[in-house]
């Protein structure tokens, strides 16, 4: 087994079982394999033939992550405290090696057992940056990585919105970005390099001697609309995007306007190349935080008018009707009604009132104020000769 490395090991252990094979783990083996593999299966059988579902589908799915989680986590404990190359001053061949190459070949296995330890405490994000001394950095890493999960299920179940269970997709990309980043660090300790223990996010400012924001980062950010423009301090233009995306979800979803939907892939595909002309002005210098809607302030009563008849809507529905079938149990068929067709009156006097508003609106003409100025001198000369 000291001919066995860790790093296949590891990778092999993403599959349950098969890296405690491939290191001779026999019982772990069977145990983690089986416990996986048999409750996919099991899921699969259930599935086809349709002998069970609901409850006994997500418990045997609660099992196989379970066994996947603990057999890594084995997995991971065990090559930690395998150690299957000899420590310094050794001579792995005998005797009759020469002291120096002695060492300079346990050297090198020291140094690959160092970067096999960093990499399977990377599992966790943030451990592998803690082992090199690196607790800001690590800090960082595991804070962005939790936070993320954390947020994404916060919003979803706080909107009642599955829809946002896609950012979960930016786990991976996260979880390989941190444990590349610590072995880079430890690559750059074996090179002889000093470690700075510094938050990863300054890196991105690192190497620019004038202090700019780099592009990089703002391209990648901008794929969550108004945050490319936050970063680049734009403060008004990325509140008004982010804002604007945000709540054009959340009404769509309460008051089920399917038909609009395919406003938002307009709104993010417009807030994605607008922050990669904000990249490109912020280089030439050109950048102004110019907000999406200028003078919100003129359009306070319409916004007013719209919350009034919102919130008028839920105190109705929520109180008023909750109170009254409290009180009048059989009126359950009204109530019904009232949920269903409550909606679509309120958006659609929304609309209705939108659209009578743009109908019977004219655009006042300006005078000029040169030639208002050239008027009123004409009509005092008149009255003045």
């Amino acid at each position: 087994m000291n001919n066995k490395s860790s790093l296949i090991a590891f990778l092999l252990s993403f599959l349950p079982g098969v890296g405690h094979l491939y290191m001779h783990r026999m019982f772990g083996a069977i145990v983690y394999g089986g416990g996986f593999f048999g409750s996919l299966f099991l899921i699969f059988v259930g599935l086809v033939t349709r002998a069970y579902h609901g409850e006994p589908l997500t418990l045997l799915a609660f099992i196989a992550a379970l066994t996947w989680i603990i057999n890594m986590i084995d997995m991971i404990i065990f090559l930690l405290r395998y150690q299957p190359y000899p420590a310094p001053g050794m001579m792995p061949y005998g005797s009759e090696q020469p002291h120096w190459e002695a060492n300079h070949y346990a050297t090198v296995q020291l140094n690959r057992n160092e970067r096999t330890r960093i990499m399977l405490l990377s599992f966790i994000p943030g451990l592998g940056h803690y082992q090199l001394g690196l607790m800001q950095r690590g800090l960082t890493a595991m804070v962005t990585f939790f936070g993320v999960i954390i947020l994404v299920f916060f919003v979803s179940i706080m909107t009642h919105n599955a829809s946002f269970m896609a950012f979960l997709l930016a786990i991976p990309v996260l979880w390989f970005y941190t444990m590349f980043d610590a072995l880079r660090q430890q690559q750059r300790k074996q090179e002889g390099f000093e470690l700075v223990d510094r938050s990863m996010f300054d890196d991105f400012h690192v190497g620019d001697e004038y202090g700019r924001k780099n592009r990089t980062l703002a391209t990648i950010i901008a794929i969550f609309p108004g945050a490319a423009h936050l970063y680049l301090s734009m403060t008004k233009r990325g509140v008004q995007l982010m804002a604007i995306f945000l709540f054009s979800i959340y009404i769509l979803d309460v008051l089920r306007l399917s038909l609009f939907l395919f406003l938002l892939p307009i709104l993010w595909f417009f807030s994605f190349f607008d922050a990669l002309q904000q990249i490109t002005k912020y280089e030439n210098g050109t950048i102004v935080d110019k907000p999406i809607i200028e003078n919100l302030s003129s359009y306070h009563r319409i916004i007013g008018g719209i919350l009034i008849i919102l919130g008028g809507y839920y105190v109705f529905k929520e109180i008023v009707v909750q109170f009254l079938y409290r009180l009048f149990p059989q009126s359950s068929n009204y109530v019904y009604l009232i949920n269903n067709f409550g909606q679509t009156a309120i958006v659609a006097l929304i609309l209705i009132g939108a659209g009578i508003r743009l109908f019977f609106y004219h655009k006042k003409q300006e005078i000029p104020s040169l030639l208002y100025t050239s008027n009123s001198f004409d009509t005092d000369e008149k009255k003045n000769p």
